[in-house]
């Protein structure tokens, strides 16, 4: 059975247009992961200059029992952070301000704070992006466009695939 010219033009400008979207979305996420192994090396450093690691640092329930036996005027509850640990958490650390070209003198705490709050997003950011690379693939070889090499349903199979937690 012929398709006629006007569906096939349709078809390949269609075509055309999801692999635009999935480039894109690939070229997003490969940048993505760029900037959050960036983000990692700025945490462990900071974590190197307070001396810690995530696990190093005393949960507040061990701060809190180990100063009972001292005097009843300290709180019972400390807060401590995994990444300040004993270290000067209003020490002034040079940061680079996200969008622009400008470094900024701020408390230890607030950086690293910072680089948290955008490794969570950016992490969040990835696993929406890798759902769209995925849902484009299917897209994309659901109209035709890699039956020549891969069938539909290999494609299916692999996007269907999920990591255990």
């Amino acid at each position: 059975m012929a398709l006629n010219p006007k569906k096939f033009a349709e078809l390949l400008d269609t075509i055309e247009a999801e692999a635009d979207e999935f480039l894109l979305a690939r070229s997003q996420l490969v940048e993505n992961d760029k900037e959050r192994n960036a983000n990692r090396e700025a945490l462990t450093a900071l974590r190197k200059r307070a001396r810690t690691t995530k696990i190093s640092v005393l949960s507040p329930f061990d701060s809190m029992m180990k100063d009972i036996p001292g005097s009843s005027t300290k709180p019972l509850v400390q807060e401590v952070c995994s990444t300040c640990g004993s270290h000067d958490s209003s020490e002034p650390t040079w940061m680079m301000l996200p969008g622009a070209d400008l470094f900024a003198a701020i408390p230890f705490h607030a950086v690293h704070t910072i680089l948290e709050k955008d490794e969570e997003n950016m992490e969040f950011e990835s696993k929406k992006l890798q759902s769209l690379v995925k849902e484009k693939a299917l897209f994309i070889s659901e109209l035709g466009a890699l039956a020549d090499s891969v069938s539909p349903g290999v494609i299916r199979s692999l996007v269907a695939l999920k990591d255990k937690p």
